[in-house]
């Protein structure tokens, strides 16, 4: 199909003026070609007279059919017959309007030929094959670069569209990977809570309203970035969940670079790691558990978050997998397909998981929420 046309104005008068240029340009080479074979003043004149008024209304003619056929999405094999036939057409007649015009007013001294040359038929068949080259000539300078520009349109266009889709599909699975996250954290900051029920009852209900202000704070959220403030903040009232609940059995230890406040990360995104090291980390260590976290600057405009135990290491297969620690790995992937990282590694002490993620602030006016 011939595509349609572009909206810039522009363009369409910078092609229409160089294709002119290019099109008088080889109409002179023609006329010059002629008068180098047969230097004839006279005849190449009159041939020069010839191209001069036939040539602009039929490329008027061809433009013309190039715009309707564009308008209603007509293909090429209906342009390039219908051309033929209107530039064929069109060369017969002005070569038979040259004939007669050099019959009838002799003086003018008009011929493409030799007088004794000079037929109806040999000027009807002299202007319809110029005209037929000058279709050719004219799909060069003026179709072709029509086609090449819109054929550029249309693959930038293709290109917006298949990176619409594709934020639209990273956006889709941040979406899911979130709303599978935050009931896996719920039903497992019951489960703490529901432990307590039997020893403490005034404990385990000062934890449910630490509890609902979670909630509040997550259902408030409505992007899927936040700063790393508001994470943290959330973060100590759910380590202040499971320290109550394990009480004497694990202890929090917080390192925090002030300069990094403001700087976005994806919801919830380090909670699923706090977890992990405390589950499959802290909580094994018979003597008392440690989780530490500490969260700084990096070297070249990356936050550095480290969050580590002092459990068993990684003996064990959840500490591999599991859907948190799967959903923190995809949502950077999705986030920050090349400048984040994800790494869990074994120390002497335990297990430690580092998140590496670019410094991107986030505005002014939001503050460190």
């Amino acid at each position: 199909m011939i595509p349609p046309p572009t909206a810039d104005p522009a363009r369409p008068l910078r092609r229409y003026v160089a294709g002119t240029y290019v099109l008088a340009g080889v109409v002179l080479l023609q006329v010059a070609s002629q008068y180098l074979a047969n230097p004839d003043g006279r005849r190449s004149l009159s041939i020069l007279s010839f191209l001069a008024v036939e040539v602009p209304p039929l490329m008027f003619a061809l433009s013309a059919i190039f715009a309707h056929a564009r308008r209603r999405e007509r293909s090429m094999l209906f342009m390039v017959p219908v051309g033929l036939l209107c530039a064929g057409a069109l060369g017969g007649a002005f070569g038979a309007l040259f004939f007669q015009l050099a019959h009838h007013v002799p003086e003018l001294g008009l011929r493409l030929f030799s007088y004794k040359e000079m037929t109806l038929l040999r000027c009807v068949l002299f202007g319809f094959t110029y005209a037929l080259g000058h279709f050719g000539l004219w799909t060069l300078a003026f179709a072709l670069p029509v086609a090449l520009d819109d054929a550029r349109v249309r693959a930038l266009e293709a290109d917006k569209l298949r990176l619409e889709a594709d934020r639209l599909r990273t956006a889709a699975e941040l979406a899911g990977l979130r709303s599978q996250l935050e009931p896996h954290f719920l039903l497992n900051t019951l489960n703490a809570i529901a432990g307590l029920i039997s020893e403490d009852v005034k404990e385990a209900r000062r934890l449910l309203v630490c509890l609902g202000d979670l909630l509040r704070d997550t259902l408030r959220e409505q992007g899927e970035l936040q700063t790393l403030h508001a994470q943290l903040e959330w973060l100590k009232r759910y380590a202040e969940i499971l320290e109550t609940r394990h009480r004497g059995a694990l202890v929090f230890r917080w390192s925090i670079d002030p300069s990094v406040n403001g700087v976005l990360v994806p919801h919830l995104l380090l909670q699923p790691l706090l977890e992990n090291a405390v589950k499959h980390g802290a909580l094994r260590r018979a003597d008392g558990g440690e989780v530490s976290v500490k969260i700084e600057a990096g070297d070249d405009s990356t936050v550095v978050c480290t969050i580590e135990d002092n459990g068993p290491g990684l003996a064990t297969e959840l500490r591999a997998g599991g859907f948190g620690l799967q959903s923190v790995r995809r949502r950077l992937e999705l986030r920050y397909p090349e400048r984040s990282s994800f790494a869990i590694e074994s120390t002497q002490t335990g297990t430690r998981s580092i998140v590496q993620l670019p410094r991107e602030l986030a505005p002014a006016t939001d503050g460190a929420a």
